[in-house]
């Protein structure tokens, strides 16, 4: 059995530790979090043996091999430091950090260290996704046209809407982008093999100001009888990006957080010489093909229709319906498979610390873009 540490058990830890728990060969044998109080707490609610109060006291505990980083975005450069620095494989959640300068260092850090390194990348990770890449691959899409969607939230609709992720000192600089076109943006470019080298973004915040509930409860709590302060905000709720690839090929999407009715829908269609694919997160187990001279299909995720090479990702026999956790245990599979082998593959198909980096710097080009107002090349 591999012997895990959990850093942080907001949303995304539980969801880490089921991941791991249904592989089979994991165990998850410590958390920490902000206090030892809130760690022991967790601890019990979801059967780890053994809390921390401190990232050092889990890093201490015997026999342990890999650290997942579920922290909040301002503490994940600090901490993914720390996990290297003891020699223990790491995965991060997204960003990977907050500034192209450190994901440069956590790169060399990783490189350095010589540990297994993931960053938390689901989407890619779905079974149609991973056959679109793979008709890519096999060229049956054919050359590179134009690759065009979005991601559309609607959870920050509200004035009353708050969450610690809208304070830049917390979140970052960019919000909507940076949390879900930087899903988008890595989702694309694995399926199809290319990288955005040039972007023209136009950003909007639609609340200047939240009211923030003064007892702290954030979104996602009802609270009628809340008491509200005014915050202002100054990172996006909504982002229009025109991008260049490195073919040559270019491309669109929108990213929102603020689109009524619409609950966590990644898409994005390519457009190739041969055929056409598309895909829709909220409905994740179809794929569609697109033709000019004959009917257009939806292929479902049943393994004997797939690609022999990614129908592994897919568990069931057609019709039963898999989904992001499925997705979830599909990344820490792979990457747990590396942690075995004690060294990354040569190409992983998890996204590695080189993968975050990259879409750091995408984050920092778009950013820069909108306030310049002009295309801007991403600095890699």
């Amino acid at each position: 059995m591999i012997n895990v540490g959990i850093v942080g058990s907001g949303f995304i830890g539980p969801a880490h530790i089921e991941a791991l728990r249904r592989l089979g060969f994991v165990q998850v044998v410590a958390l920490c979090d902000g206090t030892l109080e809130q760690a022991q707490e967790k601890a019990r609610a979801l059967n780890v043996p053994h809390a921390y109060a401190s990232v050092d006291e889990l890093l201490a505990h015997p026999g342990l091999q890999v650290v997942h980083n579920c922290t909040p975005n301002n503490l994940h450069a600090q901490i993914n430091m720390q996990i290297l620095a003891a020699g223990k494989h790491v995965f991060s959640e997204k960003p990977l950090c907050m500034t192209p300068q450190e994901a440069r260092g956590l790169v060399a850090l990783a490189e350095q260290a010589g540990v297994v390194h993931g960053v938390s990348f689901v989407y890619r990770q779905f079974a149609m996704v991973r056959q679109a890449a793979s008709m890519m691959r096999a060229g049956s899409v054919g050359r590179l046209f134009a690759s065009h969607g979005s991601y559309l939230q609607d959870w920050m609709l509200r004035e009353t809407d708050y969450n610690w992720r809208v304070e830049a000192a917390l979140g970052g600089a960019s919000r909507a982008v940076a949390d879900i076109g930087s899903h988008w943006c890595d989702t694309v470019q694995f399926v199809t093999g290319r990288r955005i080298v040039e972007v023209m973004a136009d950003l909007s915040i639609v609340w200047p100001t939240r009211k923030a509930n003064v007892a702290g409860n954030q979104t996602f709590t009802q609270d009628v009888s809340a008491v509200y302060e005014d915050k202002p905000v100054t990172t996006e709720d909504f982002g229009s990006i025109l991008f260049r690839f490195d073919d040559g090929s270019k491309g669109s999407f929108s990213v929102s957080q603020v689109s009524a009715g619409r609950k966590n829908r990644l898409s994005f269609e390519i457009n190739g010489s041969e055929q056409s694919v598309a895909w829709d997160q909220e409905i994740p187990q179809q794929l569609w093909i697109g033709h000019r001279d004959r009917a257009n299909q939806l292929l479902t995720d049943d393994p004997g229709l797939m690609n022999t090479d990614v129908a592994d990702s897919a568990h069931f026999p057609g019709g039963h319906i898999e989904g992001w956790p499925d997705a979830f245990k599909n990344m820490m599979a792979q990457f747990y498979r590396a942690v075995q082998a004690g060294a990354m593959p040569e190409q992983p198909t998890f996204a590695t610390f080189h993968d975050g980096a990259n879409v750091m710097y995408i984050i920092d080009a778009i950013v820069k873009s909108h306030q310049q107002q002009r295309w801007v090349r991403v600095e890699r």
